[in-house]
């Protein structure tokens, strides 16, 4: 079976990506900070008859990022896919440049890029071992686009969008895809902008497009998944 880690996995969208995984039998390691939350997302995902490992901690530590590679070799011995979701705003909710914390900007840098490298680097054996497997670096449009008061978040995804480039060219063997999921119903955007009550898509509704990537392969690059899930 394949195996997959996928980071920030106890709710929104990694847990949404985490049971549409299941559902087409994928083995698992899931990683979130909070244990009794992580636990109960990957008891509802064995349902499916699936291997699920649930693996609490915080992916800034290198002692956790390597904990995650060994259970995937457990599994089976290479990883088919790495999933890098788990995020950090930098300040909630979010604020102009000249009110973010310096340190808020550290925590988003080292949560959204250093230790998405970090677990990279860890996964690297594994994932060279099998199909060759694949990277996703969940992005945001903060990343592209000059929003207000997302500014320090969006630095954190264009370095990471940079970094997923890289990695394509000096692993061509790989995909290696910065995947933006769009505004999305979840706990982290609703820190973000609390006041923002507009109707927005569950992460249920953008989960195929980033399966639409892994039917089909694509080069290595950065992907819209609504417009993926839609068919463009």
């Amino acid at each position: 079976m394949p195996v997959a880690i996928i980071t920030g996995a106890s709710k929104g969208l990694g847990h949404a990506l985490g049971a549409a995984l299941a559902r087409r039998g994928w083995d698992l390691v899931l990683d979130a900070r909070t244990a009794p939350a992580l636990e109960a997302s990957a008891q509802e995902l064995r349902r499916h008859g699936t291997r699920v490992r649930a693996v609490p901690g915080d992916v800034t530590d290198a002692r956790h990022r390597a904990e995650l590679v060994s259970a995937a070799r457990e599994l089976g011995g290479s990883l088919d896919l790495l999933v890098s979701n788990a995020s950090a705003l930098g300040a909630e909710p979010l604020v102009r440049l000249e009110d973010l914390p310096v340190a808020g900007l550290r925590t988003a840098l080292e949560t959204n890029v250093v230790a998405a490298l970090g677990l990279v680097q860890e996964a690297l054996p594994l994932l060279r071992a099998g199909g060759p497997g694949a990277v996703v670096a969940v992005s945001s449009d903060a990343a592209a686009e000059a929003y207000e008061t997302w500014g320090g978040y969006g630095a954190s995804k264009a370095a990471l969008d940079l970094l997923a480039a890289v990695l394509a060219v000096e692993e061509p063997e790989l995909r290696v895809w910065a995947v933006d999921p769009g505004d999305m119903r979840t706990d982290l955007y609703a820190a973000a902008v609390p006041d923002d009550d507009e109707p927005r898509p569950a992460p249920d509704d953008v989960v195929p497009g980033f399966l639409r990537l892994l039917d089909e392969r694509p080069a290595s690059g950065r992907y819209a998944a609504p417009a993926l899930a839609a068919g463009r």
